[in-house]
């Protein structure tokens, strides 16, 4: 039984095995066949696809293009507009130019024709002056260039004559504002000037036996200097010159006693505060007995008597003042015996003449303590001890200020003007004095119409003697003006030069 039932199974199974492949097989084909038939609808699909796309696509850059190509067309329409535009205003331009060039050349054509018909009328003009010439040469009788010379000599008169009006009407306004002016000019020369003057009239030197002298005289913390200024009023300066301390300040009296008090101290050796207070004080007196003496020796000298004692005193307080290096106290002894002998000489009162003399600069002595010029001062300090009135006029007038009274304040100008001019009075030497005298005269001799030109006064004026024949009274203006001018641009000199130009005219006959 089971043998029969294996045997079926097994008969069952060999028939089975084949069946069920063809089963498979034909399953498996029918897949096949399936999934062909899919490839084929997808491939038909992706086609259809691309189709589309490729015409979307197509139809995408037509419509690029013909995006771009109206734009183009747009720019290309609005390019031409403008060269349109661009060909018309050219255009314009062109029949401008050429309306233009037509209107030149009529005014060329023009124009010839007037230089044509100018020239015709210059040459008619030209015969007719010339015909006019030869007939006012014979009714005058003078020739064309006689006849110009004549003109531009009445010209040059005329103009000679307008100048020197000009310049006495600029003089005028310039006297207007002379005081402004002045006081300009001043300022500025002091400004220049005062460097020099400084160190030439406001120092003092002390020489010392030695550089450990300066520790001692500067003092503990400066004790000692600072006493010795503070008492005297004067700077010490205390530095590597070798040997020597340095006195600064304006007031030469100060100064004076300053040095007398430092040179006592140095002598002495003892330097401290109160050993330099008794000095100074001695110094004080020294410089006050110095100051007695040198009036006595001033009024003894001059013959000069009857001053009152204060006025003896201020006398000697000038042998500590300078002026342009020259000592004022020499300075007025020699303008008193100038005055003196001049008053001698021509029979005027000798006494006045050197009394105003000696006492012309008075006013020096305290121009450092008061207001004013020392003019004024002197004035007032002579009035204030009843001096003689033509005393006080010449001690007034003697820088002009004003007018002379009598010929002794004349004198005394005179003397003042020679004592200030002497070579080697002031600060300027003998050969410099020379070379500027010589260049002031060389400068004057330089314009025509001089005969003869004289520096006086020291140089202070130069005085030209004209030819009358070849200068009139105008020129005499012009020349004037025009020498210092010339004298201006090319000298250097202090103070003012005054150019004098003298005209004289005689008449001489014989008597026969």
């Amino acid at each position: 039984m089971i043998i029969a039932i294996v045997a079926t199974f097994v008969i069952s199974a060999a028939v089975c095995i084949p069946v069920g492949a063809q089963i498979r097989k034909k399953t498996a084909e029918s897949k096949i066949k399936g999934a062909e038939s899919e490839a084929k609808r997808i491939l038909e699909n992706a086609k259809f696809e691309a189709e589309n796309a490729k015409k979307e696509e197509i139809l995408k850059a037509k419509e690029e293009t013909l995006r771009l190509r109206n734009e183009l067309d747009a720019e290309i329409k609005e390019r031409r507009g403008e060269i349109q535009l661009q060909e018309k205003r050219i255009f314009q331009k062109e029949e401008n130019l050429e309306r233009r060039s037509e209107s030149f050349e009529r005014k060329e054509k023009d124009l010839e024709k007037t230089i044509q018909e100018t020239e015709k009328k210059k040459k008619s003009l030209d015969e007719a002056f010339n015909n006019q010439m030869a007939e006012l040469q014979r009714i005058s009788g003078l020739s064309r260039e006689e006849a110009k010379k004549m003109l531009l000599d009445k010209l040059d008169r005329t103009l000679t004559d307008e100048k020197a009006v000009l310049i006495k009407e600029a003089e005028k306004q310039a006297k207007d504002t002379a005081n402004k002016k002045a006081r300009e000019i001043l300022g500025y020369t002091i400004q220049k000037c005062a460097a020099d003057h400084t160190s030439e009239t406001t120092v003092s030197v002390v020489s010392l036996p030695n550089d450990d002298m300066k520790g001692r005289i500067i003092g503990r913390e400066g004790r000692n200097i600072k006493t010795l200024e503070t008492l005297t009023g004067i700077d010490l300066i205390i530095d590597d010159t070798p040997e020597a301390v340095i006195l600064s300040g304006f007031d030469p009296l100060r100064r004076e006693v300053a040095r007398i008090a430092l040179e006592k101290l140095i002598e002495d050796g003892r330097i401290h505060p109160t050993k330099i207070e008794e000095l100074v004080e001695k110094a004080k007196e020294e410089v006050e007995e110095i100051i007695k003496e040198e009036g006595e020796r001033a009024v003894l000298e001059t013959g000069v008597h009857g001053l009152h004692p204060d006025v003896v005193k201020l006398l000697g307080k000038l042998k500590y003042r300078t002026s342009y290096g020259q000592n004022v106290l020499n300075h007025s002894i020699e303008v008193s015996n100038l005055a003196r002998i001049m008053a001698e000489e021509l029979g005027l009162d000798a006494k006045l003449a050197r009394r105003a003399g000696l006492l012309h600069d008075i006013g020096k002595a305290l121009d450092h303590d008061m207001e004013g010029t020392h003019v004024e001062i002197g004035v007032d300090v002579l009035k204030k001890y009843k001096e003689n009135d033509l005393v006080i006029n010449a001690v007034q007038a003697h820088h002009g200020d004003v007018e002379p009274k009598t010929i002794e304040a004349v004198l005394v100008q005179a003397a003042d003007a020679i004592s200030a001019s002497r070579p080697g009075a002031r600060r300027e030497t003998l050969e410099a004095y020379i070379k500027r005298l010589e260049k002031l005269e060389e400068i004057a001799d330089s314009f025509e119409g001089v005969d003869k030109s004289y520096a006086v006064q020291a140089g202070r004026e130069i005085r030209l003697i004209v030819k009358p024949e070849k200068i009139s009274d105008a020129e005499m203006v012009v020349m004037a003006r025009e020498v210092a001018e010339k004298v201006e641009s090319e000298m250097e000199y202090p103070g003012q030069i005054k150019v004098n130009v003298i005209r004289e005219t005689r008449a001489i006959d014989y008597a026969k």
